[in-house]
């Protein structure tokens, strides 16, 4: 065993940085957080994108949070995905027939995550859209955005933070795949960098 004289300062010293976790691949993901929408709805949209760093490389353990209104542009209060047995504490898991409007959805090994849910309508004034939160490593807070689907486009040339955003509103417009897919990359800094917001 070594030991350290600490009587003067010349013999003790620093601990070298590093930086351990946030490791969000535990406890927060859970089972059929990708399906937002009941089970065989028939207005389901897949929205699917990748995880993106600076340098454009994916990350394979990002998780990203979806809110939705329903598509009359009403917020559920359903239960939803964390519903607990109560005589055991075990996960249930959502109950596959009404609409939670919340997902959680951790990246794959190449990044890329997708949520089955239903379009939202608008609430008040501007497009509708699905509220995002990111949570990936090296962000010492999470991010906050937002997926504008296509489709409107009266509607999203008048809605006020596309407006505001100017020349960047397509890095929150996703792009139509066809058959009710939706692509929508989230890149983390750099060229094409996705708006984030803040909350005060």
């Amino acid at each position: 065993m070594t030991k350290i004289d600490t009587s003067s300062p010349e013999s003790v010293l620093p601990t070298p940085s590093h930086t351990v976790g946030p490791f969000y691949g535990y406890a927060l993901p859970f089972r059929g957080g990708e399906e937002i929408a009941p089970l065989g709805h028939p207005d389901t949209v897949t929205v699917h994108g990748y995880v993106l760093d600076g340098e454009g490389n994916p990350l394979p353990d990002a998780l990203v949070e979806l809110w939705g209104a329903d598509p009359d542009g009403n917020l559920s209060t359903t239960d939803g995905s964390m519903r607990r047995d109560p005589a055991t504490g075990d996960h249930l898991g959502r109950n596959g027939v009404e609409f939670t409007g919340w997902g959680r959805i951790q990246t794959d090994a190449d990044g890329h995550w997708y949520a089955r849910t239903l379009r939202p309508g608008a609430r008040g004034a501007g497009a509708p859209y699905i509220s995002v939160c990111v949570f990936a490593r090296g962000l010492l807070v999470h991010l906050f955005t937002r997926i504008y689907l296509p489709g409107d486009g009266a509607a999203l040339a008048a809605d006020p933070l596309l407006t505001r955003v100017g020349e960047r509103r397509d890095t929150l417009i996703a792009a139509a795949e066809g058959r009710g897919t939706y692509r929508f990359d989230i890149r983390l800094q750099g060229e094409g960098e996705t708006v984030f917001l803040e909350f005060q």
